[in-house]
């Protein structure tokens, strides 16, 4: 029987027809894109289109898109360069960002003794608490601040009001940067309807290449180089460019946006699909996050702590299916999630599993994962 793959959260197949560029362009656009020599100026050429058709997608201006290695580098760049050539010295966060996001921000404050950082509190459901940011930008709203806050939750797929947050950003003078690692390709982001100043995507999150993301930068805000060597991407990222990587995010943001109706419409069913049928068969089953109005692509399940739910995840595993017990970028700790911990506390000792769909799923793998979900339960 094959696999069945419900971890898109942490990583999503490479789209065929993204292969399919990526291909061409291993095998024909060798040159170095800073090379003048006519293979060279066909790289550059491919890079620039795909760094085009990126902007278009988001509204923004092509000298606004910067290419990194993924999400982790677009987070580190804009919290770090903020607060080295902005003078940030306030960072407004909440303690349910992911680890790239917290780790940058224990970084920052051991560099910077001055800087004040602010996790804000989130209700029950990982909803950050928009009041209060607003009070503690009136309050200190004569503090360079920034205000980083991913727009939907890595682990549990709760979303923020990009819009509301930008607008009281705007209203304080405030910088405003959102991790949208998790949502780009499967919502629209309009980052002049919605004023951000900073925005961070990752490729294999949309059916893209590993090892390749971008940063949005907004044309008002000039910060300096993260990474020194060269002048490659307009002297803000030293290194010789990830062509094919560059040229597959580009597709792939492509077939996502315009396949979005279609399967934005089919994860949605599967996600019903599995919340339905969890319900029926197992009244006690519990969730982690916003399920009505969360991520359509992630939900995340919660059972009391058991010893058939001890080794849940690893029966899931020898029957087949692929899921998660939270963020990839934790695996190999047993420390358990901090977004459930600051979501129920320390204490808790639930059993969480995350599952998170593709449009690459289908009905019956969903309920293939409710059987073996309710087979271990009656037992």
């Amino acid at each position: 029987m094959d696999r069945i793959y419900f971890d898109n959260a942490a990583t999503t197949p490479l789209d065929p027809a993204v292969a399919t560029a990526m291909a061409h362009a291993m095998q024909h656009l060798y040159g170095n894109p800073s090379s003048i020599h006519a293979e060279g100026r066909s790289a550059r050429t491919a890079i620039e289109q795909a760094r085009k058709a990126i902007a278009q997608r988001l509204n923004a201006s092509i000298g606004e898109i910067f290419f990194t290695s993924g999400g982790t580098e677009a987070n580190n760049m804009v919290l770090k360069c903020a607060v080295r050539d902005l003078g940030v010295r306030r960072i407004l966060s909440a303690a349910t960002e992911h680890h790239c996001v917290l780790h940058s921000l224990d970084a920052l404050r051991r560099q910077y003794p001055d800087l004040s950082v602010v996790l804000l509190p989130t209700d029950a459901f990982g909803h950050v608490d928009l009041q209060q940011l607003d009070d503690y930008l009136s309050a200190g709203s004569a503090v360079p601040t920034l205000v980083s806050l991913m727009h939907a939750n890595n682990e549990i797929g709760t979303l923020l009001d990009l819009q509301r947050v930008a607008a009281i950003c705007q209203a304080h003078g405030a910088l405003f940067h959102s991790d949208t690692v998790q949502t780009l390709g499967f919502y629209p982001i309009d980052v002049a309807a919605a004023p951000i100043h900073f925005l961070s995507g990752s490729a294999h999150k949309f059916h893209g290449p590993k090892g390749v993301g971008f940063v949005y930068i907004n044309g008002d805000n000039r910060i300096y180089p993260f990474v020194d060597g060269g002048a490659q991407e307009r002297n803000m990222r030293g290194g010789t460019e990830n062509t094919y990587g560059i040229i597959g995010m580009a597709k792939a943001l492509e077939l996502a946006y315009a396949e979005l109706p279609a399967r934005s419409a089919h994860i949605r069913q599967l996600r019903q699909h599995l919340l339905d049928g969890l319900r029926d068969a197992l009244p006690d089953v519990d969730f982690n996050g916003d399920v009505p109005d969360g991520h359509y692509k992630i939900l995340n399940l919660r059972f009391a702590p058991s010893d058939k739910t001890d080794l849940l995840l690893f029966n899931l595993d020898i029957a087949g299916i692929s899921v998660s017990g939270g963020s990839a970028c934790s695996s190999g700790t047993d420390t358990g999630s901090h977004v459930i911990r600051a979501l129920r506390g320390d204490t808790d000792d639930a059993v969480n599993i995350r599952v998170s769909f593709s449009h690459l799923n289908t009905v019956d793998e969903v309920s293939r994962l409710i059987a073996v979900i309710t087979g271990v339960f009656n037992r």
